[in-house]
Order: C-alpha cells, then structure tokens, then sequence
C-alpha cells in the first residue's frame, strides 16, 4: 500500500469533496481516500500495483475536477508552494468581488431605486424608457456573470456528468433570473411594437437581473469571507513553516559558506552564532550556549547545551558560539516532520464528519428537485410565474451545503493548529474526536510518569560526611558504566565536587565494587556484597528496608570493617506527574500505571501519586494485553508511553500518546505526540478534543438548523399563513452569512486555553503528597540522632528554610545549586509541593548567608527554622 497526497482544483462546497471521496473509495484499489475542501487536497491510501497516480487523477477529472500530484517538498518550498495557493485564490476572489460590486450596485439603484423614491434619470422612467430601462440592467449584469463565470463552468459541468454542487444550485438560479429577464426584453420590445403598453409595464417590471448579479456578488462576498477566514484556519502550519531558516553557515574543508538550507547534507559541520536559527537538527561538536526551543516544544526557558548535546533545526540561539554536525536534514529534520503530521491531521477527516460527508452527497439532487417541485406547485396554486420563478430562484440559492461540509473540517483545521503551537502533535482527526470519550487513561512509569533515568535522592551517613562520601563514591564509579554509577557522578557534577585520584579499581560482578583512595580501601554496592566482605552493617539495615519500601535502591558505602553510610538512588517522578493525575481524575479519567517494575516500587509510586491501580511486573509484550482488558469492559482507553515496549500497547489503545522524548518507533505507534515529555499537556489534549467537538457539535447545529428554517422559508411554506416571501437576494445573503458564521464559530478556538479542574496548592484545596518527604524526614532524623550518639556530638545539623516563588522543576534547581554553592553546606533538597528547601551543614551558617544566597537566585526567603 501506497499513500499519496494530491491537490485537487474546482471544488466549492462539501458536495464536491463529498462527490469525489465517493468515486474514488469506489475505484478498484483505492484502500481510502479522504478529500479535504478547506485545503484543496487529497490524501489517498492506494494499491499501486493495481491503480496509478495518472488513473487516479483521471477518475477526479471524470467527475468534474481537476487533480494534480502534491510533490515531496522541504519546508521551505511547502511554505512558498501554500503561500502562492493562498494567495492567488485570495487575489482572485477579491477581483471578483471588486468587479461584482462596481456593477451590482447601480444595478440595484436603476432597478430599485424608484421603489424608495430615490431619484432617477428621466431616460429611466415611463413606459416609453422601458427598453432603455431593462436593456442597461441586462449590460450591468452582463459583467457581473462574466467575472463569476466559474460558477457556471463549474456548476454545469458538474451537473452533466450527474454530480451536481453548490455552484449547480447557483448557476441554475441566477441562470433563470437572467433567461428571464431577456425574455422580459423580448416582450418589452413587442408591447412597444404593438403599442400594448399594459405588457411593456407587466415585464418592466418583472425583470430579475438585478436578482441574478446581487445574488453572484453576495455569494462573491460570502466566498471572499470565508477564503480569508479559512486562510486563517492554517496559520498554525505557516508559523511552523515559517519558523525554517533559509540559509546556514557551512564549514567545509576549513571554509565557511553560507548556503541554502535545501543544500545541506548529512554529516556537515554547522557554525552557529548568537542570535541566528539552528538550520537543522544535528549534535553539537563544539562550545557550549543556551537554546530557545519555545517554538516547538513550548519551553521558555532556554535549555543548555555542550558537546554531545542534540539541537533541533528552527531553535534559536540565545547565547553562545557552537558548531553542531547535521543529522537530519530536509524532510527528515523535527520541524519538517511535526509540519507533516499536522498537515496530515488538517486532512484527515473525523468520524463525525461522515454524517455530513453522506448528507451533502444527497443534498443538492434534493434541493434541486425541491425547487422544481416548489415552482410547479405555486404555478398549480394559480400564482404568477414569475412569483413562482422567484420561489424556485430562492430555494436554489439558500439551500448550498456550504456551511454543512465546512462545520467539521475548519474545526479539525483550527483543533490541529492549536495542539502544535502547544507542543501536542495530533496525527488524525479520528484520534482528536475520540480523545474527548477517553473513561481510563494507562500511563507507562518509568520515562513517562518518572524521568526515566536514576538519579541521587538521598545520602544518609555515620561518622562522615555527606560530601566526603559522595565525593569517593563518585571516584570509585567514574569507570564505571553502571546507570547507578553514572547517577552517582552525576550528582557530585552538580555540587561541582573534585574527585579523588583511584587506585585498584575492581568490578564485583552482581554486587559492587571495591577501589582504593587516599590509601584506604572502599567497598560500594549492595546488601549482597556487605555479607560476603563481613563488614558490619550497624544501624542501617533497618534503614536500608525503608528506603527499598520507597521504590529506592540503597546502595552501601563501607570500608573494610564498617558500613559508613548509604546513597539512596531512584528514578524520580517528574514534577508534573501528580498535577496531571489528578487533573484527569477531576475530568472524571480513571488512572491506572502499567509498569514492568517490582510490585514494591510500584506501590511506592503509587502511593507517593494518589493513583488509584498500579499494574507492576507486566513484561513488555503483555503490555498490550492489558489494554485489551480494560477495553473488554467497555471502556475507551488512551495509552501514554515512551519506548519500544510501549509500541504494541499504543497501537492497540483507543487513543496513543507518546511522550516526546521517546523512541521513534513510540512515536510513530502513537495517534497523538507530546513534545515537551510532560503528562500535563495530555490533560491538554484530552481538553482540546472535547472543545473542538464541541465546536464541531455547533456548526453542525447551527447548519442543520439553518437550512432546516431556510429552505420552507424559500420555498413560501409561510406564506399563506405569516405573509413571509424570501426575496432571492437576501437568501443569497443569508447562504453567505451561514458559511462565514461557521468558519467564524470555528475560529474561537484559537483562543483555546487549558482549563485547571484542580486548584494549586497553594490555594488551600489540594493538599500535596508528601509521604516520601515525611518518610525522608524520619529516616534522616533517625540517621542524624544514632550518628550524635556515636560521635559525641558530631557538629552536623540542618535549616529549612520556606521559599516563595518556585514553580517548576528549573525552580527547584536553581535553588538547590545556589544553597549547594555556600561553603559549609553538604547537601540542599527543595520540595516544590511544601515549598521548603532543607540544607544540610557540616558547620554553623548565619541565616542571612543563606537568606542571601535564595534571593540572589530570584527568588524569597520568607522563613528559617
């Protein structure tokens, strides 16, 4: 199977779309097609062994339109290519329009203007001036029909070939006020010949020219409405398009040469200087800056980058001189693929839709034989004909189906551009209608709720301290390759600590490790390695079982005779997993973890989070087996995961989300992609498909409802009883209106925000989780007091201190580094839910150090105990 996107010319209305999607899907090895009016396009999934792309394209020519292959294009050429589409169709109704008016104005004024004692020349007036009167409207509408000629070539040939569209319905109507009106001129021309005055004033006054040109230049103006309104409905993707640089700054045999980004190739060395776009995603080479990836992943803090650091093309550089080699270039790079996807999801057509896909298909055969039939009953009924012509012009022109085919796909449209700009990538429309019915949502631990990596928690120590253990624990694992160990070096990176110098360095396979520094032998590993060396455990055993209860791997630091401390180490829950938790749980979202942990971490996450079900020691492939049950029990399921494991369970699900910072093969299983890695933003979406089906809901109504009033009305259903008789000129105003209405209704959901079903904490309403902390808390107490007992006294003693201002996980950081950087502090742990920094000293510090060092960092110290 083939996919191929075409683009597709001469559509007008929904019949259109709806006309071709049918004789397509019909075609022998045609798997799916789905046609898209606001975009003009195509997307066709296709058997190309037994269908061409020329065969395809003629079966869209044979129904009355014209196809052409929707080429492979970077993002720069996309932008120039939707640009130009755009814009010549915008020039072009606009001329239209201008024309239309310039002509349909004194038209109305010589044909009505009499009728409000508005002043006309005398050439104009009496049945003597009769010819003179109608033949002048006849040369102004003249221009008027020329201009809006496609209407006519359009809506014939459609009607021929048996496929009738809007612009049918218009061609017909304004195609018999016209006829008409030579007929007028006909029997105008006679009455004056024959002197039958009666018959020049009859038809004088019966002309319906200005009917046919007013009704053009409405519907033109309605058209120009809802080209610029649509226009705007993808202004999402021109901004992701437009975000592309057009040119980087190559090095190449020592030379720098500025080329076009389309000319790249992989493994070039990139310069990059302050200010200027990262052309292309690649990996840095040299130097170090700070990057601004808001445009696409919604960050706004600028990230730090060094060597060995992925950066992404369209990012800007902040700070900072570096080279990067390139990885990805063309189609392949992040911004070009996240344009895909959306243009993609823009095409791609919701279930909901289908009802008003089948509805159009049918609609226009059926307001043509309305109209018919509505004539003929009047003229049965003994009114006049042209009273009868009227009614027929009427319902023709107020029935087009514009405002029915264009409820769902300008909300589709308008749905998909929101999620990009806040980092969500939605890859159908399917999947965006089917987010708002999700019952359970099945979250992956580790990556999605988690980090995904260990990283150091806590340090409890007897006799030394937490700085002096850290700082020859990091010394032993630097050779190694161990997660654990690389958590460990990691943390003494952060506290910019300088290691000692090893000797002896031995691997114990299973256990630990053992290293000599300073002339003293150390040991570092688990409980395994503790009893085989005989080495005496003291007070921590009991303490090593509460942080295993934790979901943390203790890990024992000792010398030859005696365990000197423990570095607890643990894949740490990102600071947003419990807000996301318990805004789906709000949403009325039932939360389950799946994880291939031990059933002990995964109580401990599980009840550090409130989550109601964990699912532990599930291996990979029976991950999918767990969607399968839940959806067994009725119930729509959304899956959110990040690696290769995750793929089948994704796929399986009702909905997929995958975490960003996955694998591609995620990714790629998922219906719905998170680029910022955060579970908040699957609240987000979750949000933003039950606004745009509501919107959707809307339209819909509003299009039901619209014709459902307008067409009796047009029809004169109401006028025996009320006296109400539709003029076809306003009926061509009122089919216009209802189009823009809709494409305006669409439109408010550029102005979709998140909405917070749980309030912060800082409210009073939501009481943090803090069971870890206060477990944390006990066990440092514990620790602190056997450690004074034993020591005499030791001069270790802690602060806390009560931060204002923190709100996120860079927060956290910047306060944590800036407490950690004061001379005497061992260790400084934020908790963002309690807004409390507790530091540990290995010396007395006055509060106002401290106090300083907080408000340095941007933020205040309101207490310190």
């Amino acid at each position: 199977m083939k996919s191929q996107k075409f683009n597709v010319t001469g559509m007008t209305c929904s019949a259109c779309s709806s006309r071709i999607e049918k004789n397509i899907n019909k075609t022998e090895g045609i798997k799916e097609a789905n046609v898209n009016l606001l975009s003009n396009s195509m997307m066709i999934e296709y058997d190309d062994s037994i269908i061409s792309e020329n065969d395809i394209i003629k079966v869209v020519q044979d129904t009355g339109y014209d196809a052409r292959l929707a080429d492979s294009k970077s993002s720069s050429n996309i932008s120039q290519d939707v640009k130009t589409d755009s814009d010549i169709e915008f020039k072009e109704m606009k001329k239209r329009l201008i024309v239309s008016f310039i002509f349909a104005i004194p038209l109305l004024y010589i044909a009505m203007g009499h009728m409000l004692n508005m002043p006309l020349p005398s050439i104009f007036h009496g049945t003597k001036n009769a010819l003179t009167f109608a033949f002048t409207q006849f040369l102004l509408c003249l221009p008027v029909m020329i201009i809006n000629k496609k209407y006519y070539i359009v809506g014939f040939k459609t009607l021929f070939k048996g496929s009738p569209n809007m612009d049918s319905l218009i061609a017909i109507g304004t195609s018999a006020a016209f006829v008409y009106g030579v007929y007028a001129i006909y029997k105008i021309g006679y009455g004056l010949g024959h002197m039958d005055m009666d018959l020049v004033m009859k038809y004088s006054m019966d002309l319906y020219f200005e009917s046919a040109a007013i009704v053009l230049a409405l519907i033109t103006l309605g058209k120009f409405l809802e080209a610029r309104a649509k226009g705007r409905t993808s202004d999402a993707i021109k901004k992701l398009i437009d975000l592309s640089p057009k040119t980087a700054l190559v090095e190449r045999k020592g030379i720098e040469e500025e080329i076009p980004v389309e000319n790249v190739i992989k493994g070039d060395i990139i310069v990059v200087k302050p200010g200027q776009s990262v052309p292309v995603d690649g990996v840095i080479v040299f130097g170090t800056t700070s990057i601004d990836e808001s445009m696409l992943t919604g960050e706004s803090i600028p990230v730090e980058k060094e060597v060995g650091d992925k950066v992404i093309g369209a990012s800007i550089n902040k700070s900072g001189y570096f080279k990067f080699e390139a990885q990805n270039v063309g189609d392949d790079t992040t911004l070009s693929q996240i344009i895909r996807l959306v243009e993609e999801a823009s095409s791609s057509k919701a279930p909901i839709s289908k009802l008003a896909d089948k509805i159009s298909g049918i609609f226009v055969p059926v307001v043509i034989i309305i109209a018919v039939v509505s004539t003929i009953v009047w003229l049965i009924l003994g009114a006049t004909f042209e009273f009868a012509l009227s009614i027929g012009i009427a319902v023709l022109v107020i029935s087009c189906p514009c405002a029915l085919g264009l409820a769902t796909p300008t909300a589709i449209m308008v749905g998909t551009g929101k999620g990009a700009e806040n980092g969500i990538l939605i890859k159908s429309a399917e999947s965006l209608e089917i987010a708002h019915k999700i019952q359970t949502v099945v979250m992956d631990k580790t990556g999605t709720i988690t980090e995904g990596k260990p990283r150091v928690t806590d340090i409890l120590t007897n006799g030394i301290s937490e700085t002096e253990i850290l700082k020859i624990a990091a010394s032993a694992e630097k050779g190694s390759e161990h997660p654990l160990a690389d958590a460990i070096v990691e943390e003494a990176k952060n506290r910019k600590l300088d290691l000692y110098n090893v000797e002896n360095f031995k691997a114990i396979p299973g256990q630990g490790l053992e290293a000599v520094i300073n002339n003293k032998k150390y040991y570092l590993g688990n409980i395994k390695l503790v009893n085989e060396k005989n080495i005496n455990i003291n007070d921590f055993e009991e303490k090593s079982v509460k942080i295993a209860e934790m979901g943390k791997t203790p890990l024992y630091f000792a010398d030859e005779s005696d365990v000197l401390g423990i570095i607890a180490v643990a894949d740490v829950v990102k600071s947003t997993s419990q807000k996301a938790i318990r805004e789906f749980e709000a949403m009325g979202i039932e939360v389950v973890m799946l994880t291939g942990d031990n059933k002990k971490t995964a109580k401990a996450i599980r009840k550090q989070l409130g989550i109601s079900r964990a699912i532990a020691e599930v291996l990979p492939q029976d991950k999918e087996r767990e969607i399968r049950k839940i959806q067994e029990q009725g119930k729509k399921v959304a899956m959110i995961g990040d690696g290769v494991n995750d793929a089948p369970a994704l796929a399986r699900a009702d909905v997929g989300i995958a975490i960003g910072a996955g694998t591609d093969v995620a990714i790629e299983s998922a219906d719905i992609v998170l680029i910022r890695s955060d579970l908040l933003d699957a609240v987000t979406a979750v949000q933003l498909s039950k606004a745009t089906i509501r919107n959707i809901k809307e339209n819909l109504f509003w299009a039901f409802i619209y014709n459902a009033v307008g067409i009796p009305l047009a029809a004169g259903v109401f006028y025996f009883i009320l006296g109400w008789k539709l003029n076809p000129m306003f009926a061509g105003g009122a089919m216009s209106l209802s189009s823009v209405s809709v494409v305006s209704n669409a439109l408010r959901l550029k102005f979709f925000k998140p909405t917070k079903m749980v309030k912060d904490i800082e409210s009073g309403k939501l009481e943090p989780i803090a069971i870890n902390n206060e477990e944390n808390a006990n066990i440092k107490k514990d620790f602190s007091n056997s450690k004074n007992n034993k020591n005499n006294g030791g001069n270790n003693m802690k602060k806390t201190l009560k931060v204002e201002g923190m709100s996120c996980g860079h927060c956290k950081a910047a306060v944590e580094k800036a407490l950690k950087g004061i001379d005497g502090v061992d260790n400084a742990v934020v908790d963002l839910n309690s807004k409390t920094a507790v530091v540990e000293l290995n010396k007395d510090i006055k509060n106002d150090v401290l106090s300083t060092a907080v408000t340095e960092a941007g933020y205040e110290v309101i207490e310190i105990k």
